[in-house]
């Protein structure tokens, strides 16, 4: 005989928190890789530790799609046995979410100062080395930025008041050009590239970690009613 009253309730909310459940792990992962992609294109810039946090939600996403079988199942079939490993495993989804979601943040904290080092290195190679090239072409046309801090940081590289033609308006040029100068004020963008790119990165770091925190709260309402399904299965069960 199955359960009734309020251990069925919580039986078929518990059914509904899964489907619930598989649509978080689909966002997870869309957010993951959305933000992996978008860093890729930046990755001289980047410190590995930038791409650890949307590899670890995707990863997250992905077993969140694996476990959701089991709460499914348990509730359905009212199996103590697989409602309980279902919230074992999303008590551990829990914490990743969580770790992810604080590392969002401690990313966003550490931005400027990693940005700063990797665009000054990349930079002082920008003649040398194609990718640095199309690299710092991209990212000067993509965000309206110039230099690392201002236009004046090409001064180190060309020796003379040239600059690359992504740090002025309404030149597209070619990848590598150099056909205007720091002294057309009017022209060149104003911005420095590290606060364009801290804002960026700052700005996917409160996405990510809003994601993973988020979720990780919503989930927890699924760990106590797995919890109290659980108990209730037992229960029921040991006094038929």
């Amino acid at each position: 005989m199955g359960l009734s009253g309020g251990p069925a309730c919580i039986k078929y909310l518990l059914f509904i928190f899964n489907l619930l459940f598989v649509i978080s792990g689909i966002v997870i992962i869309s957010v993951g890789a959305v933000v992996q992609a978008t860093y890729h294109k930046y990755e001289p810039i980047l410190d590995d530790s930038f791409f650890s946090v949307p590899a670890l939600l995707i990863a997250t996403g992905s077993i969140i799609l694996i476990i959701s079988f089991f709460g499914c199942c348990g509730a359905v079939k009212e199996n103590h046995c697989m409602t309980i490993t279902f919230s074992v495993l999303l008590v551990l989804i829990f914490i990743l979410e969580l770790a992810a979601g604080i590392a969002g943040y401690v990313l966003r904290n550490r931005a400027e100062d990693v940005l700063q080092t990797h665009l000054m290195e990349t930079m002082n190679q920008y003649v040398e080395n194609t990718e640095y090239t199309t690299l710092w072409d991209g990212m000067q046309r993509e965000f309206e930025c110039c230099g690392v801090k201002n236009a004046s940081d090409w001064n180190v590289v060309f020796h003379n008041e040239s600059l690359p033609t992504s740090c002025c308006f309404g030149l597209p040029g070619s990848v590598g050009g150099m056909n205007c100068t720091s002294t057309d004020v009017n022209n060149v963008h104003s911005e420095g590239c590290l606060v364009k790119m801290g804002e960026f990165i700052t700005n996917n770091a409160v996405a990510l970690g809003g994601v993973g925190i988020g979720i990780a709260v919503v989930q927890f309402l699924g760990i106590v009613l797995a919890c109290c399904l659980a108990r209730s299965i037992r229960q029921h069960y040991e006094t038929v």
